[in-house]
Order: structure tokens, then C-alpha cells, then sequence
């Protein structure tokens, strides 16, 4: 029995795993550390903000940091209507408005103030509405000469949830739902049957 036995192959699978002098650590931070971009101006500012960050008790260059590290997603545009809008608040007149992201112009937005604006990037039209207008147009690296602990700042961002994509998170077709279904095309034909209309069995 036993000869039987060593003449059997025997087959070796995955043990385990082999973890590290350590282990493995379960509470381990998430979210980014460094851009993964690799756009040789942002590192450039992120290799400026990280020493501001370190080497200053302002919570400003920290939260600036930690802009710079996040996706496109996370930095969404603003445009110049929102940033007059906010700095048109109480307490705000003659402040730098710093945005850690696009600003873009607004065709609706007729009459542009002077305004001071620091951005990683502007569009061409409202950069030119902006300096038109006696405004000046900032970068980061600008700011952080003239501002280096963020004193006179008002630090904005723009909204996530105005993609066009945000319109279809959810359950289209459920009760008191406005969520956008993913539809070929829009018209009669397309989803209008029952569920859509009253006069079809019953409206959602």
C-alpha cells in the first residue's frame, strides 16, 4: 500500500499567502497621495503644495493639496456666473477666488465684474472676459507668492452632479422618479406606452 503511495504524484496547490514581515495593515488610509496624472505642471504645483502644506499650519494648502491629487471628475468646472455669484457675497469684495479646477465662460452671464480668479486652467473666452473686465487671471504658483498661507482667499468648487451622466443615476420608471432612462431617441414611439402616460394604463 504504502509503495502504491509514492508512486501517486502529488500535487502541490496555493497554501496560503505569503504576507509580508508586518501583515497586512486592515485600517490602510484610502484615497490618493499623489496625482496620477502625470502632467509635468501639476506635479510641478504639487510638489509646491506639498511643501506648503508641510512647512505651514494653514489648512488652506492642505485642502489645495488635496485637490490636486483628485480625478477630472472630482474637479469639476465653474463658471465665471458662479464665481461672480459667490463673490458677490457679504465679506468677499476684493478677495482671490481660487478654484482647483476649469473656469469657463457663461454666454447668459452678460455683465462680468472685476474679479481676481487663481484656477489650474481657465477657458480662452473667460480668461479674456475676465481680464476685459479689469480683472486678472491666476495661477497656483502665482497664488502661492502672493498668498502663500491663503489669506484673502475664498476657496470654491463647482458641482459633481451636473454631468449629464448624474441625470441617469438611479431607477427610471419607479414612483416619484425623475431619473433620465437611457433612451434610443426621444419621441412618441420611444418609451411613451404605458407607465409613461395616463391615458396608457397608468403614469409613474
Amino acid at each position: 500500500f504504502l509503495v502504491a503511495l509514492r508512486r501517486v504524484p502529488l500535487r502541490v496547490g496555493p497554501m496560503g499567502i505569503d504576507i509580508k514581515a508586518g501583515g497586512r495593515k486592515a485600517t490602510k488610509k484610502s484615497g490618493r497621495t499623489a496625482p496620477v496624472s502625470e502632467n509635468l505642471y501639476l506635479r510641478l504645483i504639487v510638489k509646491l503644495y506639498r511643501f506648503l502644506a508641510r512647512r505651514t499650519d494653514a489648512k488652506f494648502n492642505k485642502v489645495v493639496l488635496k485637490r490636486l491629487f483628485t480625478s477630472k471628475t472630482n474637479r469639476p468646472p465653474m463658471s465665471i456666473k458662479s464665481i461672480a455669484k459667490f463673490m458677490a457675497r457679504e465679506g468677499n469684495e476684493g478677495k482671490i477666488a481660487v478654484v482647483v479646477g476649469s473656469v469657463t465662460d457663461d454666454v447668459r452671464f452678460l455683465d462680468v465684474p472685476k474679479l481676481t480668479v487663481c484656477a489650474l486652467r481657465f477657458t480662452a473666452t473667460a480668461r479674456a472676459r475676465i481680464v476685459k473686465a479689469g480683472g486678472e487671471c491666476l495661477t497656483l504658483d502665482q497664488l502661492a507668492l502672493k498668498s502663500p498661507l491663503g489669506e484673502g482667499t475664498v476657496l470654491l468648487r463647482g458641482c459633481k452632479s451636473r454631468r449629464e451622466s448624474a441625470k441617469h443615476f438611479g431607477a427610471p420608471g419607479v414612483p416619484h422618479s425623475s431619473v433620465k432612462p437611457y433612451v434610443r431617441s426621444k419621441g412618441r414611439k420611444f418609451e411613451k406606452a404605458r407607465g409613461r402616460r395616463a391615458s396608457r394604463g397608468y403614469r409613474n
